[in-house]
């Protein structure tokens, strides 16, 4: 593919992935290059994205800002894991935490030997090996220690309005311009290439690449550049979500919270100011009014906000970048907040877009790295997504039934059989979500396999409980000696940053 060298870059819409876009050029790109941001005030922002996973600490640092200015300025908490609650039986409840469990031994991975003597420990769960965890569970926050064996990750919850405001102000100080206006048509060469946007007042914007920031309307990629649409709601059905705000709980937790119902799920974000609470639910099976009701009823805390009802379908586009035209966020496609990955879809297309940046007359083979890797995340991402559902051992609604009995994708059916098969979780080296998640997820939710290492069936079994005991312990004694996580807060965040890496799980890849 023959594109022209980019000098001239125009991103359609604003919102957390026009304004992170945006930013990121006006950082990362050589200088030369104009970025024009064009969004309405009349249009508004689905808004998503409230919770992170680590790798936006990896985003901040590459455009140089701190974590007490970020925290400042979006209202922020911190995240170290994930709470589920009632997603494999009614009171079933664990953790996803952004960190592996325990260490492995005599060179077996670490959960054969918690597999191997579980019995024997009942009041030691999965979650006992995760500093992480244990941290979350107290409600405490620490910055990881500088121990290999102990190392987990560390994200935020945020206000995903005033994180766009805020990188708004870095890019526009960095010579981004904004244009104000609503795009009623766009202009193609004969090539097919996007030549340029003309807006509602009449002007017209020329630009030699584009970026699609216009959200589930696709205003370039879909309906301009015709890129279908796979969707997935075959294996995602649920394609509703009402947000509604409370305010803020007594005690902030260091966690997001996703709780199942009888037709989807409500999460729970908790921030300085305010407390983000949603539903997502499948609309064959439950009426928005309906949905309103149940997510009011289980709010923590008085609402200081009127429902807001959002319309999804699960999917993504074919390809992430055709002719001069990259879509970044929601135009590229769409996978519900259940693992806090918005986000992250979007830094991983800002990021491998810089890399594969066209400078030259051909950017054909970048284009087809850059849709390759896309793909892979996407793919990644929903796939376990699938697996919560699937997994699921409810009996109490058709939703869930339907759910555990649907037919599954080859590539998540491989992985489960294998875990099943012989306790060994699937390697990959793209994608964001390594072994201990999975695991956090199959044990979690109940998924028990029929063998394990024949190594740990040769060692002592009193011996594997005493060290497991011993290492629980210790993680225990970790977790009581940090400080709470409200007095962190309240001091404006850490003293002391350490360098992000870009790993869910900080420094130990599982």
């Amino acid at each position: 593919m023959a594109t022209p060298c980019s000098k001239r870059i125009v991103i359609v819409g604003g919102g957390t992935a026009g304004w992170m876009t945006a930013a990121a050029f006006a950082r990362l790109l050589p200088a030369g290059m104009s970025v024009t941001l064009v969004e309405s005030d009349q249009i508004s922002t689905v808004g998503v994205g409230e919770a992170t996973i680590p790798h936006i600490r990896y985003f901040n640092q590459l455009l140089g800002v701190t974590e007490r200015e970020f925290i400042k300025a979006t209202d922020a908490t911190y995240k170290l894991a994930i709470e589920f609650v009632g997603w494999g039986e009614l009171n079933s409840r664990y953790m996803h935490p952004f960190s592996a469990f325990g260490r492995d031994l005599a060179g077996v991975d670490f959960h054969h030997h918690w597999l191997a003597v579980r019995e024997a420990l009942p009041h030691l769960s999965l979650d006992s090996f995760s500093l992480a965890a244990q941290l979350a569970r107290s409600e405490r926050f620490a910055p990881p220690p500088p121990y290999a064996d102990l190392g987990y990750g560390y994200a935020f919850h945020l206000d995903a309005t005033r994180y766009a405001m805020f990188l708004r102000q870095y890019a526009e100080q960095r010579n981004v311009v904004r244009r104000e206006g609503t795009v009623i048509r766009t202009e193609q060469t004969g090539e097919g290439d996007i030549a340029a946007v003309v807006l509602e007042s009449g002007e017209r914007i020329e630009g030699d690449f584009f970026i699609d920031c216009s959200g589930f309307r696709s205003l370039l990629l879909g309906e301009t550049l015709q890129v279908p649409f796979t969707s997935w709601k075959h294996w995602l059905p649920c394609d509703r979500a009402i947000a509604m705000a409370s305010k803020p709980l007594d005690t902030i937790p260091s966690y997001t919270r996703s709780s199942a119902t009888t037709t989807g799920w409500q999460w729970r974000i908790p921030l300085q100011h305010r407390t983000g609470n949603g539903q997502v639910y499948a609309s064959d099976y439950l009426t928005d009014d309906e949905a309103c009701d149940q997510l009011r009823r289980a709010l923590n805390s008085e609402p200081v906000s009127e429902p807001n009802l959002l319309r999804f379908e699960a999917g993504c586009r074919t390809q992430s970048w055709k002719n001069n035209c990259v879509a970044v966020g929601l135009s590229s496609g769409f996978l519900e907040p259940l693992e806090s990955t918005s986000i992250y879809l979007i830094q991983m297309a800002i990021v491998k877009f810089v890399e594969f940046f066209p400078l030259g007359n051909d950017a054909s083979l970048g284009q087809i790295a850059f849709n390759r890797w896309m793909s892979t995340e996407y793919h990644r991402v929903r796939d376990f997504l699938i697996l919560h559902y699937h997994l699921n051992r409810r009996t109490d609604s058709g939703f869930w039934q339907d759910c555990a009995a649907m037919n599954i994708p080859e590539s998540l059916r491989q992985k489960m059989e294998l875990f099943r098969e012989s306790a060994t979780i699937e390697h990959y080296e793209r994608g964001l979500f390594a072994r201990p998640s999975w695991l956090a997820v199959y044990l979690g939710q109940g998924m028990l396999p029929e063998n394990l290492d024949s190594r740990v069936r040769q060692l002592p079994q009193a011996a594997i409980a005493e060290n497991l005991e011993s290492m629980a312990s210790r993680l225990q004694q970790l977790a009581q000696g940090a400080p709470k996580h409200d007095d962190v807060i309240r001091r404006g965040g850490l003293a002391k940053e350490g360098p992000a890496v870009m790993s869910l799980y900080g420094e130990r890849r599982g």
